[in-house]
């Protein structure tokens, strides 16, 4: 009895680019997560979330976030931007840090998460307090050099 083999290799995703295939997006492979964007770049984003991390030492809960770099599909890369709150799914390493692509955008940056308004205010208040600092040593030095003259 002889085996059948089909010579001729067809493939549903063989049109599509950097050999992306429907298998590597198979619900049953990997993990899915979701975050918000926080770099585009032409072809892959990175994207951010949080999760909390038990520390038995000292038996309490700790908040850690945790960044993944993401392949962007064409497709999709005209509607997300940064800050948007995307899901992403484990596939094959497409590159040394791309382990993920984006399955779909859950919902835009025009909803800015409380966290996010928190982190940019304590950035702001951090560059603040440090360039009154600075000038406040500056004009000590001054009037100490004045004082001595």
């Amino acid at each position: 009895m002889k085996k059948e083999t089909n010579t001729k290799k067809t493939s549903e995703n063989a049109n599509q680019p950097n050999g992306i295939h429907s298998s590597d997006l198979s619900p049953s492979r990997g993990t899915i997560f979701q975050g918000f964007v926080t770099k585009k770049f032409p072809r892959r984003v990175v994207i951010e979330f949080e999760r909390t991390v038990f520390i038995p030492k000292y038996e309490r809960f700790s908040r850690k976030t945790s960044r993944l770099h993401a392949r962007l599909p064409a497709e999709l890369e005209s509607k997300i931007n940064v800050g948007d709150y995307i899901k992403i799914q484990q596939c094959r390493p497409l590159s040394k840090i791309i382990h993920f692509i984006v399955v779909e955008k859950i919902r835009d940056a025009d909803v800015i998460s409380k966290k996010a308004l928190e982190r940019a205010q304590t950035e702001k208040e951090i560059r603040e307090s440090k360039v009154k600092s600075t000038l406040s040593r500056e004009s000590k030095a001054k009037s100490s050099k004045e004082a001595k003259k």
